[in-house]
């Protein structure tokens, strides 16, 4: 049997469909005090986003061959560090995207209907006459501007296409052909995008070349009263910059799902805003979603336990050596 560690507590439904061909030991949460003390002598991790899976890491674990991560970035795992010690990594980057794309519409709804500043109100206030005061926008033939069509911007185009909106995307992977097959239009600067866009929402990876992607700059670049929505990368925007637009009054709000960093301090100034909505990094997770990430994780561990290649392994050639 193939023992095998996670950061973070097994659900039961995989326990039960994988628990006669794995030992699992068990996760971060369960030891607190000492939250890697299960990982000795296991051949396969199961990594969600919170711990940084880098070289010496790794030096202290040689046993560990394979690190599936839970997720479709990769960006806590020093892929380098991992290839020359011979380690498999591994993704799932099917099991979030229709989560974390119904996820963003949902913010991008709320944002646009000032959902978190009306409830508080309301709640404090019930009866106040909000007929007159509110300001929510319908997305009924409004722009929305995608950084970034893979697998989530598609779906998010889709769902946006559905519900009326003109879709108009940067990506410079894409082709013509792919932006005209979802429906939407295709930009070639994210300066263009950025200034046609009512919403701007972002599904690019965390890189070095993307890191601040969105800064003041970009920001400037937005249309005078848009809104902002990020479920990719904390990383992916400059934090104090988007304030500063908030502040100015040039955007009309944000709907963020992660922060840089992880977890936020609690002084942020982004989570006290009304015109800010704020979620805990949780856009990819939904009880599906979850069953899906460990199913895909855990069957690609077994697979290279078996000798077998994985079918989403980022350092392929560590199974040829």
């Amino acid at each position: 049997m193939m023992r095998l560690w996670s950061d973070r507590a097994m659900p039961q439904v995989i326990r039960s469909e994988f628990g006669h061909r794995i030992l699992a030991n068990g996760s971060a949460e369960e030891s607190p005090e000492d939250p890697l003390r299960d990982l000795p002598g296991a051949y396969a991790v199961v990594a969600g986003a919170r711990r940084i899976y880098d070289g010496g890491l790794m030096d202290r674990y040689p046993e560990v061959k394979v690190i599936c991560r839970t997720g479709i970035g990769i960006d806590n795992i020093v892929v380098p560090d991992a290839t020359e010690r011979g380690v498999a990594v591994c993704h799932t980057p099917d099991g979030p995207t229709l989560s974390t794309a119904e996820t963003a519409i949902t913010l991008i709804l709320a944002a646009a209907k000032h959902i978190k500043r009306v409830s508080r109100e309301f709640a404090e206030r019930p009866g106040r006459d909000y007929l007159s005061g509110y300001q929510g926008m319908e997305v009924f033939g409004r722009t929305l501007g995608l950084i970034g069509l893979g697998r989530i911007g598609s779906r998010v185009a889709r769902l946006a296409v559905a519900l009326g909106m003109r879709v108009v995307a940067y990506d410079p992977y894409i082709e013509d052909e792919r932006a005209a097959e979802l429906g939407i239009e295709r930009a070639d600067r994210i300066k263009a995008v950025l200034a046609a866009s009512d919403v701007v929402s972002v599904h690019a990876p965390l890189t070095e070349e993307t890191r601040h992607l969105m800064n003041g700059s970009r920001f400037a670049q937005m249309k005078q009263g848009a809104f902002f929505v990020n479920v990719s990368r904390g990383g992916l925007v400059d934090e104090e910059a988007l304030c500063a637009a908030l502040d100015r009054g040039d955007l009309a709000g944000a709907a963020l799902d992660v922060f840089d960093p992880e977890p936020p301090t609690a002084d942020n100034p982004l989570l006290q805003r009304d015109d800010v909505i704020v979620t805990p990094h949780v856009a990819g997770v939904s009880v599906a979603s979850r069953e899906r990430m460990w199913k895909t994780a855990v069957s690609m561990a077994l697979q290279v336990w078996n000798g077998e290649k994985p079918d989403h392994v980022v350092n392929p050639d560590v199974l040829s050596a």
